[in-house]
């Protein structure tokens, strides 16, 4: 059976369409009952829906269109840490990421084993193996 998520010819924006729809409206077990589901798979199938998304179409990818975009986004973080009351924009948290480029960058082209935590210091040493292969 070939689904629509499956389709591989069907256009992004015919998916975009149906999917926007979907986090709009979701699905409820009544819906789900009604296509003759199972009764223990519908919990997995319910949808709540009411997630707000939002489909933005240009005709081509200008750099106004981009700039747009850009400024669109900062809007929408900026509103957000209001709403939250957080700083969506904290020069703390970027001084702090400079602080650690500081230390860290350097190691990406040494040999030297990286003193980290086991998370960052086997990121350096996978990006190391990955720049030594063709």
């Amino acid at each position: 059976m070939t689904t629509l998520a499956s389709e591989p010819s069907l256009p992004l924006t015919q998916r975009r369409a149906w999917r926007a729809r979907a986090l709009a409206f979701g699905k409820t077990a009544e819906d789900v009952r009604a296509e003759g589901t199972p009764e223990w798979l519908v919990p997995h199938r319910v949808f709540e829906g009411n997630r707000p998304s939002s489909t933005l179409l240009a005709e081509r990818l200008t750099p106004e269109i981009l700039g747009a975009l850009i400024a669109l986004y900062e809007h929408s973080t900026f509103t957000q840490g209001a709403v939250w009351q957080i700083d969506s924009f904290d020069q703390w948290g970027v001084e702090l990421g400079k602080a650690l480029a500081l230390r860290i960058v350097p190691e990406f082209s040494t040999a030297a084993a990286p003193e980290h935590d086991s998370s960052t210091s086997r990121l350096i040493q996978r990006y190391r193996q990955l720049r030594r292969t063709p």
